[in-house]
This record gives C-alpha cells, sequence and structure tokens, in this order.
C-alpha cells in the first residue's frame, strides 16, 4: 500500500491520471443532454465573478466556460496529491489553477490559504473568474467565509452554481460526491447575484455567509430536480 501511495504521488503517475480524468469528463460532457436554468445566465453574469459550489459536486464545473473572452477562469485547488490531479486534469479542460485552502486554526497559513487568497483577488482584478468550493474544510454544505471575503474584498458578485448528471454513482463519503456518468441529461443551475458591501461588519458577512450555503443549496437540489426529471428507476 505504502508503494502504491509512492506512486500516485509521483508527477508522472498524477499526470497521466489528470489527463485520463480530462478526457473521461469530456466524455461525460459531450454526450450529455445540458439544461440551463435560468436559461439567460451568460447574459447575466456580471464578469469578473466569483463561482461558488459544493466540494464534490464539482467535476464539470469547467464545462461552464464559453470560448469568450469573457469566461478566462482559475480555479482554487489544494495542495493535497488528490489535488494535483484535480489539478492538472483542470487545466488540461483550459481553466487556470490557484493552489491552495482554507483550513482550521493554524493550518491556513501551511495549507497556502493566505497565498491562494491574495492570489484569487489579484486574478480577480486582471478579469479572471474564479472558481472554488464554498465548504468549510471536511464539512460538508455548510459555507465557510471565505468566499464571502473574496466578495467583499474585491467588490465582484458570488454565484452559487451547481451541476447535476442523470446518471451517476453517489459515493458515501464526507462532500457526498457524485461521479457523473456519460449518456444522460446534465442540469446547471445558478443563482442571482450575491453581493457583499465593502464595508460589511461581522454581522453582515455572517449574512451574506448563510445567503451563500442557502443559495447553494437551492441550487443544487433545483439541479439534480431538473437532472432526474422523467426519471425512472433508481439511480446509477
Amino acid at each position: 500500500m505504502a508503494a502504491l501511495k509512492r506512486i500516485l504521488a509521483s508527477p508522472p503517475a498524477q499526470g497521466a491520471i489528470g489527463t485520463a480524468a480530462a478526457w473521461y469528463l469530456r466524455l461525460v460532457w459531450k454526450t450529455s443532454r445540458a439544461t440551463f436554468e435560468p436559461a439567460s445566465i451568460y447574459e447575466r453574469v456580471q464578469f469578473p465573478a466569483i463561482i461558488a459550489m459544493w466540494h464534490g459536486q464539482h467535476f464539470l464545473m469547467p464545462f461552464i466556460k464559453r470560448n469568450d473572452p469573457n469566461h478566462r477562469a482559475k480555479v482554487l485547488i489544494s495542495r493535497h496529491r488528490d489535488g494535483e490531479i484535480n489539478a492538472r486534469a483542470a487545466e488540461k479542460l483550459g481553466i487556470g489553477t490557484i493552489r491552495g485552502s482554507g483550513a482550521h486554526s493554524g493550518e491556513f497559513h501551511r495549507k497556502g490559504g493566505a497565498v491562494a487568497f491574495t492570489e484569487m483577488l489579484e486574478a480577480l482584478r486582471e478579469g479572471y473568474n474564479i472558481a472554488l468550493t464554498a465548504d468549510v474544510p471536511k464539512v460538508a454544505r455548510v459555507a465557510g467565509l471565505g468566499v464571502v471575503k473574496l466578495a467583499q474584498l474585491s467588490g465582484r458578485p458570488i454565484y452559487a452554481v451547481a451541476i447535476a448528471s442523470q446518471r451517476r454513482i453517489e459515493l458515501d463519503n464526507w462532500d457526498r460526491s457524485a461521479i457523473n456518468l456519460p449518456f444522460g441529461r446534465v442540469a446547471l443551475v445558478a443563482s442571482e447575484a450575491i453581493t457583499v458591501p465593502s464595508d460589511a461588519d461581522d454581522a453582515a458577512l455572517e449574512a451574506a455567509r448563510r445567503r451563500v450555503q442557502d443559495e447553494l443549496n437551492t441550487v443544487t437540489a433545483r439541479a439534480y430536480e431538473v437532472a432526474d426529471a422523467h426519471k425512472s428507476g433508481a439511480r446509477a
């Protein structure tokens, strides 16, 4: 087992797995029938934007990006071994990466959170859209303050976004990961813009955090409802 972990941690293995993951996700997207809600979402987004999603529901998020100058994007990905594979896959799909993550207590700096936050602010100033998972680390479906602080300091809006596939495997892990499968229906649902005033106090920041959390739960439930419409039988 230790030898396998060393192999998987090697750059050649991570590169190969990341490339394979990118090709697989392309297959899923290209063989799926996509529904967007609202249908006019791309005309309504205020670029550059902050795209918030739940962890474990993020695998198809690179396909939000279109071949448009306003759709330059970077995604926040952890420095963990699994994060390295995700980063390789994202880059193969045309998404830039910022490495680091939030963390509890004193681990924030060790995990690159402070540097990554600064890089996200700079990327937004340069016109990149920023995508990130909103969950508190290892606490599913509870939004942290990071995404809200990013909106406050950048002046850019947050959009809560969810993508669900009709055919999927749902894992029994902390983030309820959904492995998307090809040849089905895919639904992408987005909230209205969530803005955070630059002078927001602690109470206002907490209210914004709660709104992001509630909107993410709402769009996630709606995405699964749309994806599963007219579906018969059990989930894949």
